[in-house]
């Protein structure tokens, strides 16, 4: 059985991008799987390896002068099973909503290191050079680090995202198998590449109840623990004028003891 891809689409504009892998949906051919290529002479196993066809491909394939079976041809409109799935959406709306905050934690973060910019332009006059390149040092080392948190972050959510499809693409798969032989369908094709049919090869209402039945929700794996928002940068803090000493803090009353 060759596999069929499923897509989110649901990128958005984030530093760096995230978007799934979009694959190309495929013919699928129920019952075809197993089994391995035949074993060749050792003469012919003594030659340079060459790109061979897939082995269910050679199974499906009928020996030289053999008549191939009659085709029996059902079709599965794909993108409708996946807007009445309960999984699919499911596993759609969680990764917009990791994909939302993590566009705001970003930007957040970025007013936070305009402000901090700001911050030391204003200080520049107050600070000796020494404390200029240290201001600056630390506020690159602050960007560099809040950019490897946001990029761990947004591959995590692109791994999540992958392994939560391939679940829902695995659990698809049986269902079209399943109701493919029910019917006693030997050829499955996707509606986009048919232009007209008859509404008696139409499989896609009862894949999407089907699969409804099977799948109802995807265990999503948990986010990263990388969201942990980073300590303000020093540039952004009051400085002290040279020449002057830094203002003493302010003395704490003690706890009065309770009535």
């Amino acid at each position: 059985m060759r596999r069929f891809r499923l897509a989110l689409g649901l990128s958005i504009g984030l530093v760096p991008a995230l978007s799934l892998a979009q694959g190309n949906q495929e013919w699928f051919v129920p019952g075809q799987g197993g089994g391995g290529a035949q074993q060749r002479p050792a003469q012919a196993q003594q030659r340079p390896a060459q790109a061979q066809p897939p082995a269910q491909a050679q199974q499906a394939r009928p020996a030289q002068g053999q008549t191939p079976p009659a085709a029996r041809i059902g079709i599965v409109d794909i993108p409708e099973v996946q807007r009445v799935s309960a999984a699919f959406n499911q596993v759609r709306e969680e990764i917009e909503r990791r994909r939302s905050r993590l566009n705001d934690d970003l930007q957040r973060e970025q007013n936070t290191w305009r402000e901090a910019q700001q911050a030391l332009a204003n200080q520049r006059a107050q600070l000796n050079p020494e404390q200029l390149r240290a201001r600056e040092r630390e506020l690159q080392d602050r960007i560099t680090d809040s950019q490897r948190i946001f990029r761990n972050r947004s591959q995590a959510i692109e791994q999540a995202a992958q392994q939560s499809l391939a679940q829902i693409e695995e659990a698809l798969a049986n269902v079209v198998r399943q109701v493919a032989n029910s019917r006693n369908v030997n050829i499955v094709l996707p509606r986009p590449l048919v232009i007209m049919n008859e509404p008696a090869f139409d499989m896609t209402e009862e894949v999407a109840g089907q699969f409804n039945r099977v799948l109802a929700r995807v265990t999503v794996p948990p986010e990263s623990d990388g969201s942990t928002p980073l300590a303000p940068p020093a540039a952004a803090q009051q400085v002290t004028p040279r020449g002057q000493a830094p203002a003493p803090a302010a003395p704490q009353r003690p706890a009065q003891p309770g009535r």
